[in-house]
């Protein structure tokens, strides 16, 4: 695995370079409520997808279950952990399957290295986090490029602004301000490259 693109919600500007990017790697990671490029429309965050990793609350969109034979899903359950119930989104597909990530191999060694008191406060990591995250630590040699994580350049949000035009509050079991010093930590020591929402160009 030479090269991974982890590809979050944000709403992102059009990038032909960004898109590319994101198609030429070998393993492309999207999350929830994710938006892939239509034919003839503007090249923004690519149309590739090899895996998706999801929480029971994805609000979906046109994108999230096209030409889903050819993807896995994976589900990403931390608040588990902490007795909230089984919520089955509506929209999944009778025929799709799926993988469950444990998380005492996911969510427990991410919130570990997150620093945060998740055990007394019911603090669960966000599935961007949790994408690259596993991007880093199940391919340490590959290139891992970062999209569509708006936390990386402003880690206090006041909401979840999304590609497809919606808008969602940020749970009160997420800690993004921790998340987003850890992936910039990541970006400045090299170990991922980040591609920023609002430039056609990859920051420096």
């Amino acid at each position: 695995m030479r090269s991974i693109a982890v590809v979050g919600n944000a709403p992102m500007v059009p990038s032909p370079a960004r898109a590319a990017t994101i198609d030429g790697c070998d393993l492309v990671l999207r999350t929830n409520s994710f938006v892939l490029d239509q034919p003839g429309g503007d090249p923004v965050a690519g149309r590739r997808t090899s895996v998706v990793l999801w929480g029971r609350m994805v609000r979906a969109t046109p994108s999230s279950f096209a030409d889903y034979p050819s993807r896995l899903y994976v589900l990403l359950e931390p608040m588990r952990m902490f007795h909230r119930p089984e919520v089955w989104p509506g929209s999944w597909p009778a025929d799709l399957g799926l993988v469950v990530a444990r998380n005492d191999a996911v969510a427990v060694p991410l919130l570990e290295e997150l620093g945060v008191p998740w055990r007394e406060e019911g603090i669960a990591p966000t599935t961007g986090t949790t994408a690259a995250w596993l991007a880093r630590v199940l391919f340490p040699e590959a290139q891992v490029h970062l999209t569509g994580l708006s936390y990386v350049a402003d880690p206090s949000p006041e909401r979840w602004d999304y590609q497809s035009g919606a808008r969602g509050r940020i749970g009160p079991e997420h800690r993004i301000s921790a998340e987003g010093a850890l992936l910039q930590r990541w970006w400045k020591d090299g170990q991922v490259r980040f591609w920023p929402t609002d430039s056609e160009e990859e920051a420096a």
